[in-house]
């Protein structure tokens, strides 16, 4: 997918987001959230990445802070994406290891996304935070 190419509907909007993530091209993803997304990651504040974000900035901060915290992904895969009208959900799961404890972790995670006219307007990322919290643990 050329990501210059604005997406259509929903599904086109998260196989750009995936895409881009997928290709490491932030400003692309970044250009898929539309202003004043809903954006919201459950975890324990232990965990860098957890927490409501409110603007690009905060969203950007949001996806920088993967290459601040972790090595690069070990795995990382989606194995359903269901989409109906403006909201989609993806299931996977990821690896990744925390270089400040030495440990690795195993996510498995449901991303609940709402896309409209093209851009991301909700963003919830359901993950296995105990998982994640314990690998940042000391």
């Amino acid at each position: 997918m050329n990501t210059t190419t604005a997406p259509a509907g929903t599904r086109e909007v998260i196989d750009a987001f995936f895409a881009r993530f997928g290709a490491g091209d932030m400003p692309a993803v970044l250009d898929l959230f539309a202003d004043g997304a809903d954006f919201h990651v459950g975890g324990a504040p232990n965990v860098p990445w957890a927490g409501t974000r409110t603007g690009k900035s905060d969203i950007a901060d949001f996806f920088a802070s993967f290459g601040r915290h972790l090595t690069p992904a070990e795995e990382y895969v989606t194995t359903t994406t269901l989409v109906d009208g403006n909201h989609a959900v993806v299931i996977g799961h990821n690896r990744f290891g925390v270089p400040a404890t030495g440990k690795t972790f195993t996510n498995h995670f449901a991303l609940h996304i709402t896309a409209a006219d093209g851009k991301i307007t909700g963003y919830r990322m359901y993950e296995d935070s105990h998982a994640v919290s314990e690998a940042f643990t000391t």
